[in-house]
C-alpha cells in the first residue's frame, strides 16, 4: 500500500530536487515510474491492501484499496503513463515537468485510497497546489500564471467545504472515517454533506464553478489529458460516489447533487457546442460529462457511475492527446484552422476519431452504454428530459470535434512549426486509450455487470434494451445532421453568454479572484510600508539604545572600578593594626582609651 502511494511521490520528488541536471533521463524515468506504479496499482486491485497509522492522539489515519478505489487507482495510473508516454516526445525534457506530474498522480492515488477525511484532505490539497505549478508551468508566461491564479483561487474557494466537513464529522462523530459519515447524528450529518458537496462541486468544475476549466486550458496539452480525465476534476466526482450513503443518508443531498450534475451536464453541453476552440470545446465536455457522474452518485447509480468515469478517462485522455498532438504540429486548435488535420496524422485522426464517436455515445461504444445506465437510474421525468437532452447535447459537440478535423484536406501551408508531435511514431498511447474509449463500457452488459458491481461494493445495473436503442438511434441521427450541416453550414451565431461560459468567469472573477488578490496587495503593501519600517525602526531604536547603554556603562563601570579600589586600600590599611602581639593590642587599648578620655572633656 505505502509503495504504491510512494513510488510515484519519491520519483517525482527526487526529480524535482535533482533540477536540470536531469533533465535528460527525465522522461526515461518517469516512464519507468509510471509503468511501476501501474504494475502496482493492479496488484493493489486484487489483494486489496490497507494501511492504519496513528494521526491525532486517539484518532487513527488511514490508506485502503476496496472495490471503488481498486478501478480508480488503475485508471489513475494507467491515464498517467499514456500521458507521460506522450509528453516524452511532445514536451522539451525537464525534470520540473515529469517530477510535478509524478506528484500530481501521487497526490491523486492518496486521495482516492484515504479511508478518513483528514488524510483525503492531504492529497486533496496537495494535488489543488500542484494544480497551479502544472497549469501555470510556463511560468513566463502572464497569461498562464494569471489561469493558474483563477482557478487555484475558484477550486479553493469550493475546498473550504471539506475543511468545514472534517470539523463537523469530527465534532459529530469524534471520528474522521469516512465510513462513519451516514451514521453521524442530526445537524452533523447535513453539516457533513454539505460541506462534501460544496468541495465535490467546486473540484470537478460543476455549476457553478465549471468556468475555472476553462482557464485551466492555459496549461500544456499532457496536463489537459491528465487533469481532465483521471485526476483533479474526477476526485470531485469520486468523493460524491464515495459518501453515496451519506448523500442517501440527508435526502437533500441527494437530490441537490442529482440536479446539480444534471444541469451541469445539459448547460455545459450547450457551451461546448458553442466553442471555436477545440481545447475550449473538450473542457466544457469534461464539465458536462462529469455531470453524469455526479448524478449518478445522486441517484444511487454508484455501479453506472464508476463506469462511466473509467470510460471517460480513457476518452478524455485520448482527446487531449490528439488535440496536443495538432496543435504542435499544426500550431493551432482553432477548428476551423484544423480542417483536414485527422487525414495529415491519420493514426492521430482515427484514434481522435474512436474517442470523439465514443463520447457522442454512438453505438456499441464505451459511454453509450455507461450513460444509459445513469439515464436509467434518474427516477423522474424532469431529471430524465434534463439528462436525455443533454446526452444529445454531447453527441452535437462530439459530431462538431469529429467532423472539424476530418472534413476536408489540411490547408496547405497549414503546418506552421513541426515538433516532434507526442504520439507520432509507434502511437501506444493513442491505441491503448482508443481500446479502452471503446470497450469498457461492456463491465455494465450482463454478465459482467454483476462481477463489476461485486468489485465496485455497489448494487449492480445494467441498461436498458429500449433507452439503449433510443440513445443510440439519437447519437447516430444527430451525428448525420451534423455532417449534412457541415456541407452547408448555416450562419448561426451562438449566444454570447454559451461562449463565454455562462458569463460564469466574469462573475466569479469579481467575486472571488479579484477580492482574494486586492487582499493579497493590501497585505503586501501592509507588509512593505508598515510591518518592515517597523522591524526597521525596531532595529534603529535598538542600535541606538544599544549606544546609549554603551556611554552610560563606562563612567558606571570606572565609579564601580574606584570604589572597588578604595575598599581594597582601606582593607590593607585595616591589616596593619593586627600585628599578633599581645603587647601591640595593649598599647592601641591604651591609646584609644586616652582618645576616648580627651573626646568626653573636649564634649563635656
Amino acid at each position: 500500500m505505502t509503495v504504491l502511494v510512494a513510488l510515484p511521490a519519491i520519483v517525482g520528488a527526487v526529480l524535482l530536487l535533482v533540477g536540470r541536471r536531469a533533465d535528460r533521463a527525465a522522461p526515461t524515468i518517469a516512464l519507468a515510474a509510471s509503468a511501476g506504479t501501474l504494475g502496482l496499482a493492479v496488484v493493489a486491485a486484487v489483494t486489496r491492501p490497507s494501511l492504519t497509522f496513528p494521526l491525532f492522539e486517539g484518532l487513527p489515519g488511514g490508506l485502503a484499496v476496496d472495490g471503488l478505489s481498486a478501478v480508480l487507482v488503475v485508471t489513475v495510473a494507467a491515464v498517467t503513463l499514456a500521458v507521460l508516454g506522450f509528453a516524452a516526445g511532445d514536451m522539451p525534457a525537464s525534470s520540473r515537468f515529469f517530477g510535478l506530474m509524478l506528484l500530481f498522480a501521487a497526490a491523486m492515488l492518496v486521495t482516492v485510497t484515504a479511508t478518513d477525511l483528514a488524510v483525503l484532505l492531504v492529497g486533496w490539497e496537495i494535488m489543488g497546489a500542484l494544480s497551479y505549478a502544472l497549469i501555470g508551468y510556463r511560468w513566463r508566461d502572464a497569461g498562464g500564471v494569471r489561469a493558474a491564479t483563477t482557478a487555484f483561487l475558484t477550486t479553493r474557494a469550493g475546498d473550504l467545504g471539506l475543511y468545514f466537513a472534517a470539523g463537523c464529522a469530527l465534532a459529530g462523530t469524534g471520528s474522521f472515517a469516512l465510513d462513519g459519515l451516514a451514521a453521524a447524528p442530526a445537524p452533523w450529518r447535513d453539516l457533513v454533506a454539505g460541506g462534501i458537496v460544496l468541495a465535490a462541486l467546486g473540484k470537478s468544475a460543476q455549476l457553478p464553478f465549471s468556468f475555472w476549466l476553462s482557464r485551466a486550458m492555459a496549461g500544456p496539452s499532457a496536463v489537459s489529458a491528465l487533469l481532465h480525465s483521471a485526476t483533479m476534476v474526477a476526485a470531485g466526482a469520486y468523493l460524491v460516489l464515495r459518501v453515496q450513503p451519506l448523500l442517501a443518508a440527508t435526502g437533500w443531498a441527494a437530490t441537490l447533487v442529482a440536479w446539480a450534475g444534471a444541469l451541469t451536464a445539459l448547460l455545459l453541453g450547450f457551451v461546448a457546442l458553442a466553442q471555436r476552440d477545440l481545447k475550449q470545446l473538450l473542457a466544457a465536455s469534461t464539465c458536462a460529462q462529469l455531470g453524469f457522474m455526479v448524478l449518478a452518485a445522486g441517484t444511487a447509480a454508484v455501479a453506472g457511475g464508476v463506469a462511466h468515469l473509467a470510460a471517460h478517462a480513457a476518452v478524455k485522455s485520448l482527446l487531449f492527446l490528439g488535440a496536443g498532438t495538432w496543435l504542435t504540429v499544426l500550431g493551432t486548435r482553432d477548428l476551423a484552422a484544423l480542417r483536414g488535420a485527422a487525414r495529415r496524422l491519420p493514426l492521430v485522426g482515427v484514434t481522435f476519431g474512436v474517442g470523439a464517436l465514443a463520447l457522442a455515445g454512438v453505438p456499441p461504444l464505451s459511454l453509450w452504454l455507461t450513460k444509459d445506465v445513469i439515464l436509467g437510474a434518474t427516477g423522474s421525468w424532469p431529471l430524465a428530459g434534463v439528462t436525455l437532452a443533454a446526452t444529445v447535447l454531447a453527441a452535437a459537440y462530439s459530431a462538431k470535434a469529429l467532423i472539424a478535423v476530418w472534413r476536408g484536406e489540411a490547408r496547405p501551408g497549414s503546418a506552421s512549426r513541426s515538433g516532434r508531435g507526442g504520439g507520432i511514431g509507434p502511437g501506444v498511447p493513442f491505441v491503448a486509450l482508443a481500446a479502452g474509449a471503446a470497450g469498457l463500457g461492456v463491465v455494465v452488459v450482463p454478465p459482467l455487470n454483476e462481477v463489476w458491481a461485486r468489485t465496485v461494493g455497489a448494487p449492480a445495473a445494467r441498461p436498458h434494451v429500449v433507452e439503449l436503442v433510443g440513445t443510440g438511434v439519437l447519437a447516430v441521427v444527430v451525428l448525420g445532421v451534423g455532417v449534412l450541416v457541415a456541407r452547408r453550414p448555416p450562419k448561426v451565431r451562438f449566444a454570447a453568454f454559451a461562449v463565454d461560459w455562462l458569463f460564469l468567469e466574469r462573475a466569479v472573477e469579481r467575486g472571488i479572484v479579484r477580492p482574494v488578490l486586492a487582499l493579497a496587495r493590501g497585505l503586501a503593501w501592509f507588509d512593505d510600508h508598515v510591518v518592515q519600517r517597523a522591524v526597521v525602526g525596531a532595529a534603529a531604536f535598538s542600535r541606538g539604545a544599544a549606544s546609549g547603554a554603551l556611554a552610560v556603562e563606562k563612567p558606571v563601570d570606572a565609579a564601580v572600578q574606584g570604589l572597588g579600589e578604595g575598599a581594597r586600600r582601606l582593607g590593607a590599611l585595616a591589616r596593619y593594626p593586627q600585628t599578633g602581639k599581645v603587647h601591640t593590642y595593649f598599647a592601641q587599648a591604651v591609646v584609644g582609651f586616652l582618645v576616648l578620655a580627651v573626646v568626653l572633656v573636649l564634649v563635656r
